[in-house]
């Protein structure tokens, strides 16, 4: 029996899926920009009744999403072929009409001493969250600002990174700026519903469906704000409560961060006031504690990165002292592991840096803090320690585990204004997403020309890049030897059977 729900899962044509539901979010989106929002809704509910929409959702988050072995209330971290297609089943019957379960709280400590109240739906309702999500995010896509960038397909931190370089170079006097660091206090917390309910664009069932998600998250003492950090579709909702912030004055956000850009005679007290008429029209306020206004000489943090305009008027970002602690931290829990041998810290070690180096490199990396010398010296040391570990075996671990990442400051290519993938121009997004990647996976997508080496579609940003070792040898990174494939193509190439799944 297992088996044969196994087969029907493996045997779905997931390109085929995913090409249909593109096809309805196009559809979606260009509705939404031409202003027909009466064919927008009936587009949506297509897709709340479209198989592949279902189908790609529970795949999404049993299977691609980063948190998908984490359970709700109900105990499941994960499901069994059976258990997936059944809940396919019942989203097939129930979305329209979706009655959420409650969140399971997990309480994560904030830098500040405080906690941070985390609240997890059931895998269920991940799924469905994810369904009502593929509907509403073309439709919004279409309205957002072209300075918003957190939780938003085919932006990321770096476009950021770009603007504030644009904002603050030499050319465009940026030594004589300043920066406004904003802070919302308890933003997601503080989120009025009915600032959400009368900004989301979905017919009115899939509206009941979202008020029920953010009534099951509700804290007791405010009943009518917040939306559960946690949730698939909660930073969608967030964005949609905040859009609109960036038209006050020239600034950038992601998510709830944001920086906003003042010239000389700018009067910040004036914007800011401006900001909190904003924020209190939907329930929030601004952390008058954490909110500064810098000097752009002085410098300022944001996003992991510090950046600076220098007394030459160049203007110079580099990692953050407490982002460069925490990758610190992350290093040395490897490396001083006792649980693991230097050949398998060394394969832990890689990604990690490999990660950082790939965030950080569009900035200066040229200091010996940023090299990770000091660390990689360490790493070193401890594998000499083992015993068969030489130095030149040594040497090759520390090569395996810090690999080399190219860096050039400010080489990064913005998003062209408010273009969204949602637009269907596959030529563009491809390219671009080509170009954030580094070495060998961007020479696997040039080669390939941009299309996944297993399914053939173009590679937008809705789903990771990862490189597939044809010979299964992850030591042989010859060119030959690599395949750029989507991250659900890759988990088709190597399919496992899910735990508790009999084979």
């Amino acid at each position: 029996m297992s088996n044969r729900y196994s087969d029907l899962w493996k045997s779905q044509k997931w390109k085929k899926l995913r090409q249909n539901l593109f096809r309805l979010q196009k559809r979606v989106y260009k509705a939404v920009r031409d202003g027909d929002l009466k064919k927008a809704r009936s587009l949506q509910k297509l897709i709340l009744k479209s198989r592949s929409a279902q189908l790609l959702a529970v795949r999404q988050v049993t299977q691609l999403n980063k948190g998908k072995k984490t359970a709700g209330v109900d105990g499941l971290s994960s499901l069994s072929y059976r258990q997936r297609v059944k809940l396919v089943e019942t989203l097939n019957d129930c979305a329209s009409d979706w009655r959420h379960n409650r969140l399971r709280e997990i309480p994560i400590p904030k830098k500040n001493g405080k906690v941070r109240m985390l609240k997890i739906p059931t895998i269920a309702d991940r799924a469905w969250q994810c369904l009502i999500k593929y509907a509403l995010e073309p439709a919004h896509e279409a309205t957002f600002s072209a300075h918003s960038y957190g939780f938003r397909t085919g932006r990321c931190a770096q476009d950021v990174q770009k603007r504030l370089q644009l904002h603050l170079k030499s050319d465009a006097k940026g030594i004589t700026k300043r920066i406004i660091e904003l802070d919302i206090k308890k933003c997601f917390d503080r989120i009025s519903h009915s600032s959400i309910m009368d900004k989301v664009i979905a017919p009115a069932k899939i509206k009941v469906g979202i008020f029920r998600c953010l009534k099951a998250g509700i804290n007791p003492e405010f009943p009518e704000q917040g939306t559960p950090q946690g949730g698939v579709v909660s930073p969608l909702l967030a964005n949609i409560a905040l859009n609109g912030i960036e038209e006050i004055h020239p600034s950038l956000r992601y998510a709830d961060d944001m920086v906003i850009i003042l010239k000389p005679n700018d009067n910040a007290e004036k914007i800011l006031n401006k900001i909190k008429v904003f924020l209190a029209e939907r329930g929030m306020e601004i952390s008058e504690e954490k909110t500064k206004l810098t000097k752009t000489t002085d410098g300022f943090d944001f996003l992991g990165w510090n950046f600076r305009v220098q007394k030459n008027g160049k203007f110079r970002s580099i990692p953050s002292v407490e982002n460069h602690r925490n990758i610190r931290k992350k290093i040395k829990a490897v490396v001083n592991s006792s649980n693991f041998g230097a050949e398998v810290k060394a394969q832990k070690l890689a990604p990690i840096v490999r990660g950082w180096r790939n965030y950080h490199k569009n900035c200066d990396m040229s200091s010996s803090r940023d090299s990770l010398w000091f660390i990689n010296n360490t790493a070193h040391r401890k594998f000499r320690k083992e015993k068969k570990v030489s130095r030149y075996r040594a040497d090759e671990l520390c090569k395996k585990g810090f690999p080399k990442v190219g860096y050039k400051q400010n080489q990064h290519v913005n998003v062209r204004g408010t273009k969204s993938p949602y637009d269907g121009d596959l030529v563009y997004w491809s390219n671009r997403n080509s170009r954030l990647y580094s070495d060998a996976t961007s020479e696997a997508l040039k080669k390939q020309k941009q299309s996944c080496g297993f399914c053939g579609l173009k590679f937008l940003e809705d789903e990771s890049v990862h490189l597939h070792h044809i010979d299964g040898n992850h030591d042989n990174w010859k060119p030959k030897n690599l395949l750029a494939v989507h991250q659900s193509c890759h988990q088709q190439i190597h399919w496992s059977t899910p735990k508790g799944e009999d084979i």
